[in-house]
């Protein structure tokens, strides 16, 4: 009687575990592919966002902005008032689009800038249509390879042409500098990245251990794997295809900023070290901070260390000698 009552315990809590690890894994795998805390801004709060960021000021020239579309895209440039020497391309990140990043601008006073939405995600939200599921930088970084090549028809240069990305943004401008390189027609003028994600499954397993590892995180890699089978599923990618490290090349060209985040848990420091490993000409800025914080913790260097990132890679400069 006690066996009979032990196994049909041990089959309860086997059913149990496994009911537990399949509802995790939908509700990740959903997260994944549709960011629930996303909200798209009302248009009339972007375009006064828009609008303030044209006019400048605190040493930002200001300058206007002109859209057009790119393919499936609507791309948002905003010409400086005064002669520019390159122009930067703006990628937000997981659960954001052009309206939450446009503020790095401010970053550049001296640059162009460029900013879309992926997949049109805003756009589409708005009006009610079917939303394009996130695919975690798979089919976004096409997007990136798209504009870039849209600006060299526009007449810039790559070698004036630059990246940023923070989080997700990050990933998808590592893959799309990969792309570009692998394709030919030479390195980017530089990429300004902070805190990417390895990979949609690595990501989906940080989540589910949490800021401190709860009492489940043993199941987080079953459960990171299933939910990214199941997120590639939905939004139809390979999740493979979301792998940093399989998917960058071994010896990438694009000068590179990096500011590592040294006590995140979803980007952790030894994966964004053997990434920037990848570059050849690297300056990395280590800060005691999870990613997207690095400019509340750093303050005014943040926008120093880019300026000087991005004067000495538009001059040509020995980038990878700049280490700390």
């Amino acid at each position: 009687m006690r066996l009979r009552g032990l196994a049909a315990a041990g089959a309860t809590a086997l059913l149990g575990t496994g009911a537990f690890i399949a509802w995790k894994s939908w509700a990740v795998a959903r997260e994944l592919v549709d960011p629930p805390f996303y909200r798209p801004q009302p248009l009339a709060r972007v375009d006064g966002t828009y609008a303030s960021l044209a006019r400048g000021g605190d040493g930002d020239p200001g300058g206007a902005w002109h859209s057009e579309p790119v393919g499936d895209l609507q791309v948002w440039t905003l010409r400086r008032a005064r002669p520019s020497r390159g122009i930067v391309l703006l990628l937000h990140g997981f659960g954001d689009d052009r309206w939450g990043t446009s503020p790095a601008l401010k970053w550049f006073p001296d640059l162009d800038a460029a900013i879309f939405t992926y997949r049109r995600r805003d756009d589409a939200i708005r009006a009610g249509l079917t939303v394009p599921p996130v695919t975690f930088g798979a089919l976004e970084h096409r997007e990136v390879v798209a504009v870039v090549r849209h600006l060299e028809g526009l007449g810039w240069r790559r070698d004036r042409i630059l990246l940023m990305g923070r989080s997700l943004g990050a990933s998808v401008g590592l893959l799309a500098a990969s792309r570009l390189e692998a394709e030919g027609g030479g390195p980017l003028g530089g990429l300004i990245w902070e805190g990417a994600p390895a990979s949609s499954r690595d990501f989906a397993e940080r989540l589910v251990r949490g800021p401190r590892d709860r009492a489940w995180h043993v199941l987080a890699p079953a459960i990171g794997g299933l939910a990214s089978a199941w997120a590639g599923r939905k939004g139809a990618y390979d999740p493979e295809a979301t792998d940093l490290q399989a998917q960058l090349r071994p010896s990438l060209q694009t000068p590179s900023l990096c500011f590592m985040a040294t006590q995140d848990r979803l980007a952790p420091l030894p994966t964004q070290r053997l990434l920037a490993a990848r570059f050849a000409r690297i300056r990395t800025v280590e800060v005691p901070t999870w990613h997207l914080h690095c400019s509340e913790v750093l303050g005014p260097r943040y926008a120093e260390e880019i300026r000087r990132f991005t004067g000495e890679a538009l001059e040509g400069k020995q980038v990878q000698a700049l280490k700390g």
